[in-house]
């Protein structure tokens, strides 16, 4: 067997049952494997390869990429750079582990373990992305800023749990809800008045979420392979939508804090706001 010739593929039925999660996708399931051989399923087509490489390619732009639009030497506060990347390549590496070896001859448990990995990347970037979007909006409010992101903190680690231990697609989707919620109120407070971020940047943070929140529905109800089931196993299924649409989200929270650093660069809080806040 050529290392670019892949082994037989398996139909729904005849795959392990750990990964019989998508009944409408029928074909194209990569036998139970070692590592070597997960790792050789990168070359030949399955169902899970369209899955791989719409975050694996995304990953590597992200990391090359990246940190040359960051404008790094003319933002003070450094960290924000620093967790703005890393928010955004989290979900994407985390995927790429997950789909790659998902059907490891260690089966249920090390699918367990990866899918929780996954789901910690996602977690990540709605943890990490919001932080310097709550400093910056915040940032003539010390005290309600440091409030705001300690709530926003133990708000995202009852998110982790809620994920990790949901039973179904539907219960993960529900627990990013709560963080959500609340970064829709720290964008309509950006409406309130200026000091806030830039005005530039909301647009962007709206669609942003709007596209993350249009993934996970998507994902949650297999369009468009509900009604078609079989016609979707290797290319353009609910998942692979899913995956897109959070590149394109990941994209709009990158532009949104390029705006938004280039506004902080250049704003100074008013000298009220060193005795007073909100």
């Amino acid at each position: 067997m050529g290392y670019f010739t892949g082994p037989k593929l398996l139909d729904f039925k005849s795959s392990p049952p750990h990964l019989q999660f998508n009944k409408y996708v029928h074909t194209g399931y990569r036998p139970i494997s070692t590592c070597r051989e997960c790792l050789r399923s990168l070359f030949y087509l399955h169902n899970e390869f369209g899955n791989i490489y719409t975050h694996g390619v995304p990953f590597i732009c992200f990391l090359l990429f990246l940190p040359v639009s960051i404008p790094w030497a003319e933002v003070d506060e450094w960290w924000i750079g620093i967790v703005h990347y890393l928010a955004c390549l989290s979900p994407t590496i985390c995927s790429v582990f997950y789909h790659l070896f998902m059907n490891h001859e260690g089966g249920a448990p090390i699918y367990d373990t990866l899918l929780c990995f996954d789901m910690f990347g996602v977690c990540l970037v709605n943890t990490l992305g919001a932080l310097p979007i709550i400093h910056i909006t915040l940032l003539c409010h010390p005290i309600t800023r440091q409030v705001a992101m300690l709530a926003y903190l133990l708000l995202s680690g009852y998110g982790v749990h809620c994920a990790l231990t949901a039973e179904s697609n539907i219960h993960r989707l529900q627990s990013f809800i709560w963080q959500a919620g609340f970064r829709f109120v720290l964008f309509m407070f950006r409406l309130i008045g200026p000091g806030r971020g830039s005005p530039s940047s909301l647009q962007l943070y709206l669609t942003m979420d709007a596209l993350a929140m249009f993934g996970g529905l998507v994902n949650v109800s297999r369009f468009p392979e509900r009604f078609s089931p079989g016609r979707f196993d290797y290319w353009l299924n609910s998942h692979q939508i899913m995956h897109i649409m959070v590149v394109l989200s990941i994209l709009y929270l990158h532009w949104g804090m390029l705006e938004d650093l280039r506004w902080l660069k250049g704003y100074h809080c008013p000298d009220e706001y060193g005795i007073y806040d909100i």
